[in-house]
Formats: structure tokens, C-alpha cells, sequence
């Protein structure tokens, strides 16, 4: 029900429109059917560009009560062309009471439906005159969305039981459409003035300020807030809760407020701090004052921590929203990783009130103008901010990780052609993020940081309120040393920053000629798929250099006629300077002043490449690791650990000298090394797994805890030591104690067993808290004691490591009951069904059970977490990427192929999937022989040695 002061009723003769005119009027025999079968006047998912908006005035009313909500909007249109007819969105609504005013008065507009689009035409039957302002006013009703998106219903409990109700919205990517009818597309920008009715027992908050609160009649209230900048409508906010706020003022004069329910408020110090400190970095580093608001006065930012959230945070403009898992710390139970987590995602988030808000990617191909610099800026932000995180050392597993997607077929161009909804919402995957900020950082090592940053100023204030491509950042960061207009370069506040480059410049040229194309250079790692393979083969001081395409595949074709613009960098026994060469042709010759024992290209792995070291070279390599590691950076070391074995997998290198490579890691100390260590052997035993090859799989995870077992034996069962420290030790006593390293297990054991005595008020040191739930988790009574303090816990830090612990239980039926309950969503969130469903499926006990999970559950979760989502991609190949038999790649095509393309069977995901098992079948028929040997011939060495 509409209340009153929303109508600005307009009541008014209706106009019959049958003698409106239609744009291809001629054609209307092929034009799409409304759903009261007329002819709808557009046939394409974009809108035209005839009409755009100028201004919304929104009001709108959810109920709490009866889980829906009413509105009425007002749109200020420019007319560009001469028109009858005004093409918009929205989506399962109910529209009425729909006017047009004109200079010449007020009209009613007939209005067809297409929901195939979730399109709206309103047709008049006299023209809109180009060049004159209109206004339409639609007032609209609709549910409160029981999914993620759009506007819609969320809950809590409190620590009494009971169930708190609260409306909040998610726009992006294209869900502003199922809350209020509008342009839902990213160039069309406009200013927007909202109204929200509530009770008082509720706030309202949203993009902007507050500038008053009205009374209205029946005992409601009606917030009034500030009109926003110009901006795109997936940036648009509000939430309607019972939400408290602590709020603090950044030195530059912004307000930042943090809102979460009232239990966990004493949670939000440490994201409080973090926000300020961030914000007062970026508007430094980008020399632009925080755009939003416009007024000094009114200067303002709020992050809320909202309790059903499906991504991990959300840019709108003034009013960031986020998991609470993503903002909400408290510093006797949140470990290391959370403090780096969170404040990465408050970092990230932002970045884009910058890039992404005040510049906004023109549509959705170029997504990664958004996500990839915002992912970036999480690591250049910090390591000012927050050096004692020590964030470079986690850089690394991003690029790892987008390269994983990147190396299939099915991957796709960090810019690539997007049209309806469901391959828009596959943009938002590593490819967007993690390549896109890989590259980013490539172009910044290369470009000198100094030179990057004063281009990407230049780009910003360039382009403000604007809607961006590529070229224009391309053209932004060409002869970025003349740019006197744009920014003086001794302004730059954060040389210190610049002064810690690992790379020393002027060592070689970059390339020859009087200038740089960024452009020409850049277009080949953002206009095609993939990433090259340099092969290096060292014939005394001649260095042989040939790229092709690297890619998972027995077939050559895809990788055919592939060519990039690399800058590579190396360093040689000789010397520890940083070389230089850009590689533009297929192949090339560089000459080294002297022979030497060994070169590493990729420094530090600044660059999104891999190499393979042809001849002798990954000898040399092996020799220089088992003799002396640290000659290289616990990067490079990282670098050539994943380079050796992802070669296997296309047969460049055998197996048998990546493991001869890995056994250098029984000395490994730094991060991102051993993790990555890691991350390349234990695959290989989650192979076997799923092919019940118990022998082999037993000898591989025993020739794992072996090489790591020193390290493991220093942690302490404390949270002494760096972020880095912490981070590992967690890492490492989890890895034990779930390959049942006996040491482990009987400290873990012993530590539960306390912990569980005394009720769970034992204080465990929170970094070892992991290892400790996992083995407490095995046993029936230990598990339902771990999922009582779950279910009672307001830490959700503390909730999350219990929910993983009990998720990689052996015990099957808790299993299948911890995914039933996460969908049904009362006692178990189902914001976090998708990761425990693929922590099931990791679990030797619980693959089968989250595969029939999956398959059983398909229609329901891809309805409550959209087609083509990230979540719905992290279900598919999280759930079936260790699958390696014929059997299971005919199971998983048998359903995913049953699908129509309205239930996603034309997902970029399931293409993936395939790919990635028929990957894992080649490389286990390959090479389980060559591991079974190197495994027996190594037994016996170790055998021999001990003798």
C-alpha cells in the first residue's frame, strides 16, 4: 500500500496511446511481444540511447512485517532525440499509476512489459522533444527479494533467541532493477534524492547523509537524505535495521561511521580505525578529495556489516557494505589472517569510491577498470598503511590463482564482450580481479612506480563523473613525464613507498625509440585471453628467448596465433641487478656481458608470465635451491616452485624434476613459498583420493609432512610473531593435524579436550584454534559440542573456523546435515552454503556427499544465488576440480548437460569444470608411474641415508 505522501498523486484523465509511434514501426512483425501482446517498441537487451537520465527522486517504504515494500519514483529525462517512447528497466514488480510531465502538462503513459529484458516502454502519444526536460513519474510494489539481491530481507539472532528483521540492498550488477524502475546500466549516470519511510523502532541509512526526518501520519517516519553526486544506479544504497554506529573523523575531515546490530557494535573498533587510516591514505595518493559529498559539512562515509551478505563487500558510494566476517574484529578471538582479510576488504572497497565510482567503466566488458585496480590498491595501500601486515608476501597467490583460470580454453580477455545478465555476472571472477591487478602491477614495475601513479592521478581527475574504456587509461599513462598540467611531481606524498622498488632501474633499457606505446603493449594482455610461456635457453653468454600461449590442453589450436608485449625482467649469478628486455616478437636474442651459472627471469614475479628454463636450465636452478636458496627472494623461490610443476601438466618438464626441485623445501622458511609448496603437492595426493589408490596416496602425504616436518616442529601453539609468522604457523599445525601428524594431533587432542572441560571459556591462542576444532571435530561428542559454541557464538571470526573444522569432519551424516541446514538457513547461514558444500567436497569422507548435494539442490541455489554469480561458480569447480577418472567427467557431463541454458547450462563454469577433469585425467594417467617411482627410489635413498 502506497502511503500518501509518496503519490504526489497525479490523477488525471488517461489518454488513450493506441496512436503512439514506435521506433521500427515498419519492422513490427519481428519486434518482441509485450506481456499483453502488443509489439514491445525495442528489441535489444541494451536501451537505447535516445533518452537518458538526468535525476531520480526515490521514495520508497519497505515493510518489515509483511516482507514488501512500495515506492514511487521520479525521473528527470534529457531527450536526445525526437521520441514517443522511453525504454527502461525493471524486474518483477508491479508498475503503476504511471505519468509523464511535460512542458505542456501532465499525461498518463500506457506501459508494455518485456521481462525477458526486464524492460518497460512508455509510450505517449505526443514526441518528446530533443533538447527539452521531461519527467516520468512510476510508482511500483513488489516483494522484498528472498535472494542476495536487489532490495531484500535479511536476519539475525540475538544472544536471547530472538529474530531481528532489516532490508538492505545489492545492486550490482544488475538488481537496481528489482527495487525501483530505472536505467540500469552503468553510463547512464545521474543524481539521486531518497526518501525512506520506517518505524521508528528502525534507521534509515544510504548513500548520502540525512538532512531530515518528517513525521508522517499512522506513527511512521520519513527520512529525507542529501542528493547524491552523479553516479551509476548499481551504486545505489539503503538499508532499513535496528543497527547502533560508532563514528570517527579522518584528518581530512570525513566522517566515517561503522554500523552493525547492536550485540557485536564492540567489534568495529579495529575496522573504525582501519577505515580512517585508509581513506586519509587514498585521498593523498590520488590527490582528490573524497567526492562524496560535495559539501564540507555534510563530508561522509559509513560501512555497514550486514548478517546475509553473498560477495564479501559491496563499493556502493558512500555507504559500503560488507560480510560481517569482513569488518567485524575483536581482538581476543580474531586471528592474524582476519586482521589481513579485513582490512584488505575495507581497502579494496575504498579504492573504488575512486575507481569504479567517481570513474566508472563505460559497461561491463571492462569490469576490470573497476575490480582489477581496486584489487591492486588493497596491496599498494596497505604496505603504507599497514606495514607490519606484510601484504607482499600474499600478492603472489592472486596471480597463481588467475593464472589457474587462465591457463583453459574457456578463459576469456581481462576485457571481453558482455551482453545479457548471466555473462555479465561471470565477469566478477579472478580473471577481472586477480589478472587485472597482475597486469596492473606488471605496468607499474615497468613504468617506475612514480611514473604509474602520477598516470593513474591524470586518469582520475581526467575522467570524473565519467564513464571510461581502456584507451583512455592507456592514453592516461603515456608520457607520463610530462605532466606539469596534471599533477607536480614533488607533491607526491608517499616517495617512501616509491624508495622501496625491489627493482633498480637504469640497469638496461625497457625498449628503444623515442616513446612508449602503452597502448599497443597493454592491449595484448587485456584484449586476449591467457598468458605466454617464455621458454629461456642459455647457450654461453646468448640468452634464446620464444613465447607461445601456456594452456592446459591436448589440443594446439587455441594457443595458435597468440603474441605479447612482455616486459621481462631478470637477474644472473653475476649480479644482483635487475635486467631488463621487452619481448615483442615470437622470438628473440639477448647477450649477457659473461657466462654465468644460472639466470632467473621474473624477478620476484613482477611480471604475468611463466618461464620454462630449457637445456640444463632447470638444473641449474634445482642446484642453486639445494645449495644455496637464498640467492633468491622467498618470491622467486614461490615463482619457480609453481612454474616447474604447472610445466608438468603440459609436459615441457617431467615430474620427477619438480619433486627432485621441491625437496630443497625441508628448508624453507618464507610464506609465500612453503603455501605454495603446498599448494602444488598436495594436489597430488587429492587426485588419488577420489581413485582409491590408498598405498600411493599415503606415500605422498607421508613424503609431504616429511619435507615440512622440521618446520612444523618449531611452531609454537602461541600467537607470537609477524602477521606472516602467525599466518603460517596456522597454516602449518592445521596441515599436520589433518594428515595426523602424531605430535600434532596429541597437542591438538590434549588442547580440546581443556578447552571442551571447561565449557569453552578456556582462552585458546587463536591461531592454533583451527588445528585444535579439527580434531575435536572428528568425534560425535566433540562435534556437537563445536556446533553448540557455534551456534551461540557472536565472534564470527570464531564461527567461521568452527564451521570450516566441522566441515572436514569424517563423520558423513554431520556432513550431510551441516549442508541441509545451510541451505534451509535458520541455524546456519545460507550466505554460506557455497563454501561449506566445497569444504565438504575436499573432506576424502564427503566428495560424493557434496556432488549429490549439488546436483539434488541445483535449481534452489542457482535462484538464490543468481546464474552466473561468482558463488555459483565457486560451488561448480570447487565441488568437482580433483575429480580425475572417466567416470566422474560422464557424471559430471550427464548433469550439466540435462540443464537448459535458462537453468545455466551455458555457464563459462561448467566449460571449466570439464576442462579441468579431463586435465587431471591426462596428468594421473601420465604420471602416476613416474610419482610411484620417484616415491620408491626416494624411500630407499632415505633408507639407505638412515642406515
Amino acid at each position: 500500500m502506497l502511503v500518501a505522501p509518496l503519490l504526489l498523486v497525479l490523477f488525471v484523465p488517461f489518454s488513450p496511446s493506441s496512436g503512439a509511434q514506435l521506433p521500427n514501426q515498419a519492422k513490427a512483425k519481428d519486434l518482441p511481444i509485450a506481456t499483453n501482446g502488443q509489439p514491445f517498441p525495442w528489441d535489444r537487451m541494451r536501451l537505447p540511447t535516445t533518452v537518458t537520465p538526468l535525476h531520480y527522486d526515490l521514495a520508497i517504504h519497505p515493510n518489515l512485517t509483511t516482507l514488501d515494500f512500495t515506492g514511487v519514483v521520479r525521473i528527470e529525462l534529457d531527450v536526445h532525440e525526437d521520441t514517443n517512447t522511453v525504454i527502461l528497466h525493471a524486474k518483477q514488480m508491479q508498475i503503476s499509476n504511471v505519468f509523464l510531465l511535460a512542458p505542456e502538462g501532465i499525461k498518463r503513459l500506457q506501459v508494455l512489459e518485456y521481462p525477458r529484458f526486464h524492460q518497460l516502454a512508455l509510450l505517449s502519444d505526443s514526441m518528446l522533444i530533443k533538447g527539452r526536460k521531461y519527467e516520468v513519474h512510476l510508482a511500483f510494489a513488489a516483494n522484498l527479494s528472498d535472494s542476495f539481491h536487489g532490495f531484500y530481507k535479511g536476519s539475525y539472532r540475538t544472544s536471547s533467541g530472538e529474530v531481528r528483521v532489516l532490508a538492505s540492498t545489492q545492486f550490482e550488477a544488475t538488481f537496481a532493477r528489482g527495487a525501483f524502475p530505472c536505467f540500469d546500466e552503468p553510463a547512464f549516470k545521474a543524481n539521486f534524492t531518497i526518501r525512506i519511510i520506517r518505524e521508528p523502532r528502525h534507521i534509515a541509512i544510504s548513500n548520502m547523509p540525512m538532512v531530515k526526518t518528517v513525521e508522517l501520519p499512522g506513527g511512521l517516519l520519513e527520512d529525507h537524505f542529501d542528493t547524491t553526486v552523479k553516479m551509476s544506479t548499481y551504486l545505489v544504497a539503503y538499508i532499513v535495521s535496528d543497527f547502533k554506529s560508532v563514528s570517527k573523523t579522518t584528518q581530512h575531515g570525513v566522517k566515517i561511521s561503522i554500523y552493525a546490530v547492536p550485540e557485536k557494535i564492540d567489534q568495529t573498533a579495529f575496522a573504525l580505525d582501519a577505515a580512517v587510516k585508509l581513506l586519509d591514505f587514498y585521498d593523498d595518493y590520488f590527490d582528490i578529495p573524497y567526492p562524496l559529498p560535495k559539501q564540507g559539512q555534510w563530508k561522509s562515509h559509513d560501512l555497514a556489516a550486514i548478517p546475509d551478505f553473498q560477495s564479501g563487500a559491496m563499493e556502493n558510494w558512500g555507504l559500503t557494505t560488507y560480510r560481517e566476517t569482513g569488518l567485524l574484529f575483536d581482538p581476543e578471538k580474531s586471528s592474524a589472517s582476519d586482521k589481513l582479510g579485513i582490512t584488505k576488504v575495507i581497502a579494496h572497497e575504498l579504492a573504488h569510491q575512486w575507481f569504479g565510482n567517481l570513474v566508472t567503466m563505460e559497461w561491463w566488458n571492462d569490469l576490470w577498470l573497476n575490480e582489477g585496480f581496486a584489487k591492486f590498491m588493497e596491496f599498494i595501500s596497505l604496505d603504507i598503511t599497514y606495514p607490519e601486515l606484510h601484504v607482499d608476501d600474499f600478492f603472489l597467490a592472486k596471480c597463481f590463482e588467475a593464472m589457474e583460470v587462465d591457463s583453459l580454453s574457456s578463459s576469456h580477455p581481462v576485457s571481453t564482450p558482455v551482453e545479457n545478465p548471466t555473462q555479465i555476472q561471470e565477469m566478477f571472477d579472478d580473471v577481472s580481479y586477480d589478472k587485472g591487478a597482475c597486469i596492473l602491477n606488471m605496468l607499474r614495475d615497468f613504468l617506475t612506480p612514480e611514473a604509474f601513479e602520477i598516470g593513474i592521478v591524470r586518469y582520475l581527475k581526467r575522467y570524473s563523473y565519467q564513464n571510461t574504456v581502456n584507451s583512455h587509461l592507456w592514453e592516461s599513462l603515456t608520457n607520463v613525464s610530462d605532466v606539469s598540467d596534471d599533477l607536480d611531481e614533488g607533491r607526491l606524498k608517499h616517495t617512501e613507498f616509491c624508495s622501496k622498488r625491489k627493482t633498480q632501474t637504469g640497469a638496461s633499457k625497457w625498449y628503444s625509440g623515442d616513446e612508449l606505446d602503452v597502448r599497443a603493449i597493454m592491449d595484448t594482455w587485456t584484449l586476449q585471453e591467457g598468458f605466454p610461456l617464455v621458454t629461456v635457453e642459455v647457450r654461453g653468454r646468448e640468452v634464446r628467448l620464444s613465447q607461445e600461449r601456456y594452456l592446459k590442453t591436448d589440443d594446439p589450436s587455441p594457443s595458435e596465433g597468440f603474441l605479447w608485449q612482455i616486459p621481462l625482467t631478470y637477474k644472473t649469478s653475476a649480479s644482483n641487478t635487475v635486467h631488463r628486455f621487452l619481448l615483442k616478437t615470437k622470438t628473440d636474442v639477448l647477450f649477457l656481458p659473461e657466462e654465468v651459472d644460472w639466470v632467473k627471469f621474473n624477478v620476484d614475479m613482477s611480471g604475468y608470465y611463466m618461464v620454462h628454463y630449457a637445456g640444463e636450465g632447470w638444473n641449474s636452478v634445482i642446484k642453486l635451491l639445494q645449495h644455496n636458496h637464498t640467492a633468491l627472494s622467498g618470491n622467486d623461490r614461490a615463482n619457480l616452485i609453481h612454474n616447474v610443476f604447472q610445466l608438468v601438466s603440459i609436459e615441457k618438464v617431467r615430474l620427477d624434476t619438480a619433486l627432485e626441485l621441491s625437496l630443497y623445501l625441508s628448508r624453507e622458511t618464507k610464506i609465500m613459498a612453503v603455501t605454495q609448496g603446498f599448494g602444488e603437492l598436495v594436489p597430488l595426493y587429492k587426485l588419488m583420493e577420489k581413485r582409491d589408490m590408498k598405498v600411493l596416496e599415503n606415500q605422498m602425504k607421508s613424503y609431504i609432512v616429511d619435507l615440512f616436518q622440521d618446520l612444523i616442529d618449531q611452531q609454537e601453539w602461541n600467537d607470537s610473531g609477524s602477521v606472516s609468522q602467525r599466518v603460517l604457523r596456522s597454516y602449518l599445525l592445521l596441515f599436520a593435524c589433518v594428515r595426523n601428524y602424531a605430535p600434532c594431533v596429541t597437542k591438538a587432542t590434549q588442547l580440546f579436550n581443556q578447552w571442551k572441560d571447561s565449557d569453552g571459556t578456556m582462552s585458546l591462542p587463536v591461531d592454533i584454534t583451527m588445528a585444535v576444532f579439527v580434531i575435536g571435530a572428528r568425534m560425535p561428542e566433540g562435534w556437537d559440542f563445536l556446533f553448540e559454541k557455534y551456534r551461540h557464538s557472536l565472534q564470527m571470526s570464531v564461527k567461521s573456523r568452527m564451521k570450516t573444522a566441522m566441515a572436514v569432519s569424517p563423520l558423513q551424516d554431520k556432513l550431510k546435515w551441516m549442508m541441509e541446514q545451510s541451505l534451509i538457513g535458520e541455524i546456519m547461514k545460507t550466505q554460506d552454503l557455497p563454501d561449506v558444500v566445497v569444504s565438504v567436497s575436499k573432506n576424502p569422507h564427503g566428495y560424493q556427499l557434496a556432488w549429490d548435494f549439488l546436483r539434488a539442490n541445483w535449481h534452489t541455489m542457482i535462484k538464490k544465488f543468481d546464474l552466473g554469480s561468482h558463488t555459483i561458480s565457486h560451488l561448480v569447480t570447487g565441488v568437482t576440480n580433483q575429480y580425475s577418472t572417466r567416470e566422474m567427467l560422464d557424471e559430471v557431463r550427464n548433469f550439466f548437460g540435462s540443464l537448459t541454458e535458462e537453468t545455466g547450462s551455458e555457464m563459462r563454469c561448467i566449460q571449466q569444470a570439464y576442462e579441468t577433469i579431463e586435465d587431471n585425467i591426462r596428468w594421473t594417467d601420465k604420471n602416476l608411474p613416474l610419482l610411484q617411482a620417484w616415491l620408491d627410489k626416494r624411500n630407499r635413498r632415505v633408507f639407505h641415508e638412515d642406515l
